[in-house]
């Protein structure tokens, strides 16, 4: 689960919503306090493009990230955040996903289902049968 969210080669495989594509050379991470990541998501149908970046602001390797989540460029002050917590359990590895900063809301299509979407995709990436939904 670790190597997925840190790993360029590994997060191209997952990092979009069902239906779009990330092209392993868009994808940077310099997963270190500081350190900036950039993806492009590629929409398959249209081929429309959205390139999304952050910083990170809390690395513990295996345990938890913390990085904003906005336009590559934008400020990271005001950026919305995104934590991610891992914990092992019996069945493997429980993930914990926090998105902060932005109203979202279930069906609003965009914060909620795109991110809905993309932890389905971690999830078939990870080969998973059942993420909680």
């Amino acid at each position: 689960m670790w190597k997925a969210w840190t790993d360029p080669d590994s997060a191209a495989q997952w990092w979009h919503p069902r239906g779009a594509s990330t092209p392993r050379e868009k994808v940077e991470i310099d997963a270190r306090v500081g350190g900036r990541y950039t993806y492009t998501m590629v929409n398959d149908a249209t081929g429309d493009k959205v390139i999304t970046g952050g910083v990170y602001r809390e690395v513990a390797p295996f345990e938890r990230l913390v990085f904003t989540w906005g336009h590559p460029n934008g400020d990271p002050d005001d950026t919305p955040i995104i934590t991610v917590t891992l914990e092992p359990v019996h069945e493997g590895t429980r993930m914990t996903f926090d998105l902060r900063g932005v109203d979202g809301s279930k069906g609003d299509g965009y914060f909620y289902d795109g991110w809905q979407e993309v932890l389905f995709s971690l999830g078939d990436y990870l080969g998973q049968s059942q993420i909680a939904r």
